[in-house]
């Protein structure tokens, strides 16, 4: 138990979309700090989605809804056994698993087809606001999980 309530870090919007969640995007894809080399990975990529004809706002939204879970399984134990209990999943959290699973399905695309690392993040946003690709898979897959394992939910912390 803590012994005393932590701050919630607020994150500042990002400067050119002048959102919280191309913010977490881009903190989330750095990688040593490099932070320059994720936004222009991510702005790319955005635009590519702009070309297209398409809101790039409304179509990460649209991807985040559709990879984060409503559900997941935490492991309980009880006894010598080990149960994995379901359990509802924070805002917060379902963002970080969101973005995650996103990029993610994006590092595991192949290097043959996409050259860059923002086509590989575009098809992936792309897909996942299409209800398709590796995010949303590994989305069911949890809340399959969580689903088989309903009968361990009265034992929550």
């Amino acid at each position: 138990m803590p012994r005393r309530k932590y701050k919630k870090i607020k994150i500042k919007p990002d400067k050119v979309y002048n959102s919280q969640e191309v913010a977490k995007l881009i903190s989330y894809l750095m990688i040593d700090g490099e932070k320059t080399v994720a936004e222009k990975i991510v702005y790319n990529a955005l635009d590519e989605i702009k070309k297209q004809g398409q809101d790039p706002l409304r179509t990460l939204h649209q991807a985040i809804g559709n990879t984060s879970p409503s559900f997941e399984v935490k492991p309980r134990r009880l006894g010598g056994a080990s149960y994995l209990v379901p359990i509802e999943v924070r805002r917060e959290r379902k963002l970080f698993l969101a973005l995650n699973w996103i990029i993610e399905a994006a590092r595991s695309r192949p290097n043959k087809e996409y050259h860059s690392f923002s086509k590989k993040l575009l098809a992936e946003v792309t897909e996942a606001s299409k209800n398709q690709g590796q995010g949303v898979a590994k989305k069911q897959a949890t809340e399959k999980l969580a689903e088989t394992n309903k009968a361990f939910s009265h034992l929550k912390w």
